[in-house]
């Protein structure tokens, strides 16, 4: 294997599991140390990669936003206790948003058996989760961003007014004390505002890997959102931090 593809190699196995160890490399390569050391000093000078204690990892600038289909399998476990005590502050009757996400989609698994539940969503995967249900669906209308499978729109596409939201849950890539939340995209942000703007309660659902990053487009400050849905993982330093704020946490039990 050359040195180009081996590099290519590691970057692949980082993006599956964020963090490996030296000897975990050394064995999936198929390669000795001081070949892999050379790897390793190639991708860090291109600032691809940062060494830790007894291994490497992406750079958090270099990883960006992952693709939903890696989303929709990364942290599950974690999405799936959040989800689960998300639907129970759902009611039945309600009106409420799910926003275009992995850890909402989640959500859509546990409400179809709701009485009288609308949801008004941007998420193509949750319209189709849904569809068959007795949930009222409301699907806001304008582009498809085909690589998220979601709908991104503006105010002289849709009339968002009209929304009579009580409950919205929002995803976030980013959640920090300073900054409150952020995402990657420019486009589902715009909507993602819009939505916190009209609606009655503003509940955040992001597992813990989320916390601690601010990235490229901030979403809105903590003290615009109501409740933040997190998974047991999340640090005691910083469930101590989010007692200073107006901003409610609530952490799921792990399944």
């Amino acid at each position: 294997m050359f040195p180009l593809e081996r590099q290519k190699r590691i970057i692949e196995l980082l993006m599956v599991k964020k963090v490996l160890k030296m000897t975990e490399l050394t064995s999936e390569l198929g390669i000795s140390v001081d070949t892999l050391r050379r790897d390793i000093q190639t991708l860090t000078n291109e600032g691809k990669i940062e060494k830790i204690y007894g291994g490497v990892k992406l750079v958090e600038s270099f990883l960006g936003e992952s693709t939903m289909g890696e989303r929709m399998v990364s942290h599950l476990t974690e999405k799936e206790s959040i989800a689960l005590t998300c639907s129970s502050l759902i009611n039945d009757g309600d009106c409420i948003f799910l926003d275009s996400g992995s850890t909402t989609y989640q959500i859509a698994k546990y409400i179809k058996n709701k009485k009288n539940l609308t949801v008004v969503t941007n998420s193509i995967p949750i319209i189709t989760e849904l569809m068959n249900s007795e949930v009222e669906l409301i699907v806001i209308g304008g582009k498809i961003r085909k690589e998220e499978n979601s709908v991104v729109t503006f105010d002289y596409l849709f009339n968002f007014q009209e929304l009579n939201i009580w409950k919205a849950f929002i995803c976030t890539s980013g959640i920090t004390i300073e900054k409150g939340i952020s995402d990657y995209n420019f486009e589902e942000v715009l909507t993602r505002k819009k939505m916190i703007e009209i609606s009655k309660e503003i509940y955040v659902a992001a597992d813990s890997s989320k916390f601690g990053k601010d990235v490229t487009v901030s979403i809105a400050p903590l003290e615009r959102i109501d409740y933040i849905i997190t998974d047991g993982n999340l640090s005691a330093s910083m469930v101590d931090q989010f007692r200073d704020t107006n901003c409610s946490l609530i952490l799921a039990e792990n399944n």
